[in-house]
């Protein structure tokens, strides 16, 4: 008996006829369309990277690295190179201007040791102090390599009781001043934070404390370096009599002074950022019934961090400005000391070596705060990283 035809069965015939069932139908994609999406892809993962690291460059002074980048990758170059103008042309156009300006100011200014350095003249004492370091090098090998001679051929004489080692004494070279300013600096700074962070979570955490401390604070704090060095000086050669201790006495005047002029910003921001902490934390953590010790580890210096190290900024910054002043008078052997002895030289040399120690220290000050901003940046958040 045969089934009447239903609508749609002729259709049904069709499709068959086009695709049997032998040979089932299969889909093709356009392998161009296919290669864009994995390009387009590629792209965008390129851009998060460049996003992500452009919150590093910003802590290490090169965010023009990332207008940069963009435009290696193809993002709008025209936008970029605008971009790459203004956060790296600019500037670079000022250094120029500021160094034209230098070269024809310079002449027209005459000193007693004559006219002022140019940008040559200073330049080439830069490559006069790398050649006295690298002599005074030389010396020091050939001093060490005479001593180990000599005491070799008094072991093989058996006489071992008159082996001596000896340190070398030649003076010290520009590279090693720098050396001795920067860890002289940091000993300060040291003793500073450790000084300061308590007494200011203290202050913070305590009414009672702040209005104790606050007085004495606004005191010394505007006190000069060169009023407490003396102060200083006097009180470590009464209280540090050996000579041969770890430290020189010039060393520890200059690093206490350091202490007592840079503790003052990391103390007051501390003092600070824990007395902003919200008082429904500071709450939660009565209803916890937390330890002293576990609220301040995981409450407050989490809580006051991004203040704590806007006040170390500022004390490595404070202290590294006071380190020069306090060198020049302790004769501790750093840039401070390199500055006043060239003053004192009178050379026509002098002032272009000390025009070069003022470059140092403004280079270095800078390292120095870029250092801290990416310390601060492994510890705390913000909303590029």
């Amino acid at each position: 008996m045969n089934r009447p035809a239903k609508p749609g069965d002729d259709s049904k015939k069709k499709r068959e006829i086009l695709a049997p069932k032998d040979h089932p139908m299969t889909i093709t994609t356009n392998p161009r369309l296919s290669d864009e999406a994995v390009r387009a892809a590629q792209k965008e993962r390129l851009f998060t990277r460049i996003n992500k690291a452009d919150g590093w460059f910003q802590v290490f002074g090169m965010s023009w690295m990332t207008p940069l980048l963009r435009a290696a990758a193809g993002d709008n170059p025209r936008a970029q190179v605008g971009e790459i103008w203004r956060l790296l042309g600019v500037p670079l156009l000022a250094i120029v201007t500021f160094l034209m300006l230098w070269a024809w100011a310079a002449p027209q200014v005459q000193t007693s040791l004559g006219a002022i350095p140019g940008p040559a003249q200073v330049w080439e004492q830069v490559g006069n102090l790398h050649a006295d370091h690298v002599r005074e090098r030389e010396k020091a090998d050939a001093f060490y390599d005479r001593q180990d001679v000599r005491n070799a051929k008094l072991v093989e004489a058996g006489q071992e009781d008159r082996v001596k080692q000896r340190d070398y004494t030649g003076k010290p070279t520009y590279y090693d001043q720098i050396w001795t300013s920067i860890k002289t600096v940091f000993f300060g700074f040291l003793i500073a934070t450790a000084i300061a962070v308590p007494l200011g979570i203290l202050c913070g955490l305590s009414p009672t404390a702040q209005a104790a401390f606050n007085p004495m604070i606004q005191i010394f704090k505007p006190v000069s370096p060169l009023a407490w060095l003396p102060i200083v000086t006097m009180v470590v050669s009464a209280l540090y009599v050996t000579n041969d201790g770890l430290f020189s006495k010039s060393f520890l005047n200059s690093a206490i002074t350091v202490t007592l002029c840079s503790l003052w910003p990391t103390l007051i921001n501390t003092s600070l950022g824990v007395a902003s902490i919200d008082k429904d934390l500071i709450n939660v953590s009565k209803v916890l019934k937390l330890s002293t010790w576990t609220k301040i580890t995981k409450l407050v210096l989490p809580s006051s961090l991004p203040l704590i190290f806007t006040g170390l900024r500022l004390s490595l910054g404070v202290g590294w400005m006071v380190l020069i002043a306090a060198e020049m008078l302790a004769q501790n052997p750093g840039l401070g000391k390199f500055v006043w002895d060239e003053f004192q030289n009178g050379s026509s040399q002098s002032l272009a070596k000390i025009i070069v120690a003022v470059l140092t220290i403004g280079i270095i000050g800078f390292l120095l705060d870029r250092l801290m901003y990416a310390i601060q940046s492994m510890f705390t958040y913000s909303a590029q990283r």
